[in-house]
C-alpha cells in the first residue's frame, strides 16, 4: 500500500510512545449535574488525554467525531507549504493512533476536513486504520453560493468533507439513516374504503381526494393556496400515508410463492384487488397484473417529524450550517458544525447508551448532542474553551435549552458530566513510577500494560483480575492494610496466600499463571518457577507503555 512521507515522518510515527501517562483530577467546582452518568469534560492536550484514557476506556468508544484544524493558511503564525503540511500531519498521527486505541471493534471515527488536507488525512488514515476499512467520504454543503464568495472569479467553495473509517469494517454495523426530500408524484392513487377488506377498495386520485378534503375544487384550491400549495398536499399524502399507491410493475420471479398466484390471479379479474401473505406476516397486494406500492413505506422520522424520506447517501445538502452560530449560546471564532451534523452521524453508528468521544471539542458541540442523544461522551478541549464554552454550554443542555435539536429529539434537560484536568505524569523522568501515585492508579496502568484492556477493579484488593487464563496482582500502598515501608508490599509467603484466596473468590478452579507485581520478592527463584509465578518490582519494572 502507498505510504505518505514527510519532513518528519519517522519522528511523529513514535510521538504517541512517547507521550507520558498522566492523572486526570476532578475539578468539581466545574462539574454539573449528574456525574453518575460517565460523561467527562476534560481540559488539557488532547494527545496527553488520550493517552491518559487508555488504561481506562482503551477499546470502549463506540464512536468519534473530531473537527481538527483545517490546516488554512491561518493555522499557523509563519506559513510555510511545506513545513505547515508536515507540522499538521504531525499533530495528526499520533492522535489518530490513540483514538484508533479507543475504539470498540465495532466502531468507527468520523474526521471533518476541507480539501487543504483532506487528500493526505486519507492516505494517512489507509495506513492507521488498514485501507480496507474505509467507510465513505461524506461532501457536506456547509454553505450556498451566495455573498461575498461570490465576487472572486472561478468556483465557489461551499463544501467541506466527513471521512470515515471503521476499526474493522467485518464488525461494524451501520444503521439505517433517512433523510427527508420532496414528494414522490408517482404515488397518485387514494384508496377509498375500508382499509381492513381489500376485496372493497375503490381508487380515486390524490389530487381529487387532497380537493375534496378542502372543499373545493382543485383550481379553485390552487388559488386558494398560493406558494403553500406543494406543502399542503405533502402534508395530506403524509397524513393519508396508508392510502396513497402507486401501481408498480413486478416480475413474476420476484413475488414469492404466494405472491405468484395473487398476481396470477389479479391479471385475470380487472378492478379487484388480491392479497398474499409475506413472510413477515405481512400481505401484499396486486391489480390487474401490478403490485400496489404505499407511500407509508416512504415515509421516515426525520428531525421529530414525519416527512418523505429516502437513504442518506455521501452528500449531505440537506443539513443546514448557516445558524450553527446560535447554537448553544456561545460563539466561537473558528466556526461550528451544526448539531444537525453530530446527529446523523450518531444516528448512523451508534445506540443509546454507547459511549462517543470528540478530542477537539471546539464549543461543545458533539458533547452537547450526545447529551441530548443519550449517549454517553467524553470531550477534550486544550484551552479556555473548555472553561469558558464547553462547560457552560453542556450546563444549558442539562437545564434543557431548546436550540439545535432539542426538539427534533424532545430534549426536556437532565443529565451531567464530570470536569477534568490533566495532573501529574504518572511517570517519572526515567519512566518510573512516582511514588505518591494512588493505588487505583498503578492498577489500572499495570493491568493494561499486561493485557492491552481497561481495568474494571475497585481498587480494594491486590488481585487486578484474570485475563486469558493469566492472573494478575499488584502489592502497592498497603493494599493489604499494612501501611508500613514495604509492609504488605512484599510478595511473601502471606501475600501469596491472600493473592490466592482473592483469586479462589473468582475463579475456584484457577491453575494458571501468576504475575506478581511489588516492591521486592521473598520467595526463592524455586518456589516462583514451581507456583508459575512471574515477579516484577516497582516501581523499577512498570514503566511508560510504549
Amino acid at each position: 500500500m502507498p505510504i505518505l512521507n514527510w519532513l518528519t515522518r519517522e519522528e511523529n510515527i513514535r510521538t504517541a510512545q512517547r507521550v507520558p501517562y498522566r492523572l486526570l483530577e476532578e475539578v468539581s467546582d466545574l462539574s454539573a449535574g449528574d456525574d453518575g452518568e460517565g460523561n467527562l469534560l476534560i481540559q488539557g492536550d488532547n494527545l496527553e488525554a488520550l493517552k491518559a484514557l487508555l488504561p481506562f476506556y482503551a477499546g470502549r468508544v463506540k464512536c468519534i467525531y473530531i473537527d481538527p484544524p483545517y490546516n488554512t493558511r491561518s493555522a499557523f503564525e509563519h506559513y510555510d507549504d511545506n513545513l505547515e503540511h508536515t507540522q499538521w500531519l504531525a499533530m495528526m498521527w499520533p492522535r489518530l493512533e490513540l483514538l484508533r486505541d479507543l475504539l470498540t471493534e465495532d466502531g468507527s471515527i468520523w474526521v471533518s476536513i476541507d480539501d487543504n488536507e483532506a487528500h493526505y488525512l486519507k492516505v494517512i488514515m489507509d495506513e492507521i486504520f488498514g485501507r480496507k476499512n474505509f467507510i465513505n467520504s461524506v461532501t457536506f454543503k456547509q454553505s450556498s453560493v451566495s455573498g461575498p464568495k461570490t465576487i472572486n472569479p472561478g468556483m465557489v467553495t461551499i463544501a467541506s468533507y466527513v471521512i470515515g473509517f471503521a476499526n474493522r469494517k467485518a464488525s461494524w454495523r451501520p444503521k439505517h439513516v433517512r433523510r427527508g426530500r420532496e414528494r414522490d408524484p408517482r404515488y397518485s392513487q387514494f384508496i377509498i374504503g375500508d382499509m381492513t377488506t381489500e376485496t372493497e377498495w375503490e381508487f380515486s386520485t390524490v389530487l381529487k381526494e387532497f380537493a375534496k378534503a378542502h372543499g373545493m375544487k382543485l383550481n379553485q384550491l390552487k388559488s386558494y393556496l398560493g406558494d403553500d400549495y406543494e406543502e399542503e398536499l405533502h402534508r395530506f399524502v403524509i397524513k393519508n400515508r396508508d392510502r396513497v399507491v402507486q401501481r408498480v410493475r413486478i416480475q413474476d420471479q420476484d413475488a414469492g410463492e404466494a405472491g405468484r398466484v395473487a398476481l396470477a390471479k389479479s391479471r385475470k379479474a380487472p378492478g379487484v384487488v388480491f392479497s398474499a401473505r409475506r413472510d413477515d406476516g405481512g400481505f401484499n397486494f396486486y391489480i390487474e397484473g401490478k403490485q400496489l406500492a404505499f407511500y407509508k413505506n416512504k415515509v421516515a422520522d426525520v428531525g421529530g417529524q414525519l416527512v418523505t424520506g429516502e437513504p442518506i447517501s455521501d452528500i449531505w445538502d440537506d443539513i443546514l450550517a448557516n445558524n450553527s452560530h446560535n447554537e448553544g449560546g456561545v460563539a466561537f471564532d473558528g466556526g461550528k458544525k451544526p448539531e444537525a451534523l453530530i446527529q446523523r452521524i450518531f444516528e448512523l453508528t451508534t445506540e443509546p447508551g454507547e459511549l462517543v468521544l470528540d478530542s477537539f471539542l471546539g464549543s461543545g458541540t458533539t458533547a452537547a448532542v450526545a447529551q441530548k442523544m443519550g449517549r454517553r461522551y467524553i470531550g477534550i478541549e486544550m484551552g479556555e474553551h473548555a472553561r469558558t464554552h464547553c462547560a457552560p454550554r453542556l450546563e444549558k443542555v442539562i437545564e434543557g435549552e431548546q436550540g439545535g435539536i432539542s426538539k427534533a429529539v424532545n430534549w426536556e434537560g437532565g443529565g451531567g458530566f464530570r470536569f477534568l484536568r490533566l495532573g501529574p505524569p504518572v511517570f517519572d523522568e526515567e519512566g518510573h513510577i512516582r511514588q505518591d501515585i494512588r493505588f487505583a492508579v498503578l492498577a489500572a496502568h499495570v493491568w493494561f500494560s499486561e493485557t492491552d484492556r481497561p481495568w474494571d477493579g475497585s481498587g480494594d484488593s491486590p488481585l487486578l483480575g484474570i485475563h486469558n487464563g493469566h492472573a494478575h496482582a499488584l502489592l502497592y500502598n498497603g493494599i493489604l492494610g499494612d501501611k508500613r515501608p514495604g509492609g504488605g508490599n512484599v510478595l511473601t509467603r502471606a501475600t501469596l496466600a491472600l493473592i490466592r484466596e482473592e483469586i479462589t473468590k473468582v475463579a475456584p478452579d484457577f491453575d494458571g499463571p501468576l504475575t506478581v507485581y511489588g516492591e521486592q520478592s521473598r520467595l526463592t527463584p524455586t518456589t516462583l518457577d514451581r507456583e508459575s509465578i512471574t515477579f516484577k518490582q516497582t516501581p523499577y519494572d512498570v514503566k511508560a507503555r510504549a
